[in-house]
This record gives C-alpha cells, structure tokens and sequence, in this order.
C-alpha cells in the first residue's frame, strides 16, 4: 500500500518563496521537496529568520534568491497528499524540464539532503 495521496496539482494565484526550501502559494506555507518521499527524504537549506550564525543567514539568502529564481518559470506546485510536522504541505515544484526545484537547488549546491531526524551545522 502506498503512503502517497494522490498528488494534485495547484493553481497558485500567487507564489514566493518564504526561504529556500518553503513556497508560499495563495497565502500558504508549502515545504518544497526534492528527490524523496514525504516525510522520509527531502532538502533542507539554512535559515534567515533564526540563522544560528551570521553565514547561516548569507547562505540562506542565496537559497532564497535562487528559489525565487526558479519560480520565475512556468512551474507547475504539485501537492503530495502530505503534511510535515509543522501543518505545511509537502509539494514539489516541477520545473519546465521535468527536474523539480529541490534537485536544481541540491545540484547547485544550495541544499542538502534532508532526512529524519538529521541536523545540518552551517556555521563553520
């Protein structure tokens, strides 16, 4: 059995990006993904708003602008059925070359490979 909804996909009216890893479409916080399943694997980027060190915060940043960047595209907010452990919803936002958001931003060096319970120290 699978632990996937069906994935629908959204008309965002508005879309932005919050952070680098989290879309706001039509008011609504959404947890982008990238290669993974909900809740299990997934990409994880500094935070701006409660950066534990100043480079924290820069590198966040770039995450931010370059996701905005790719939301400039014709991309498509695809809804997984699922929520993290915050209320957002899990989507992924396909590019129009099929890649998602989350691979381009992993690939570029922006995100990291996020799983269960695992932490990421940006300060160096």
């Amino acid at each position: 059995m699978s632990t996937l909804a069906s994935i629908a996909i959204l008309a965002c009216l508005s879309l932005s990006a919050v952070d680098g890893d989290t879309i706001k479409c039509n008011g609504e916080n959404m947890r982008i993904m990238g290669p993974g399943a909900p809740n299990k694997s997934g990409v994880d980027t500094p935070e701006i708003y409660s950066p534990v060190c100043q480079q924290e915060k820069f590198l966040g940043e770039q995450a931010k602008r370059r996701l905005e960047e790719l939301l400039r595209q014709d991309v498509q907010v695809e809804d997984s059925g699922v929520r993290d452990r915050w209320g957002r919803s899990l989507v992924w936002v396909r590019l129009p070359n099929g890649e998602t958001a989350g691979e381009v931003l992993l690939r570029d060096g922006y995100v990291v490979v996020w799983r269960p319970g695992k932490q990421t120290s940006w300060c160096k």
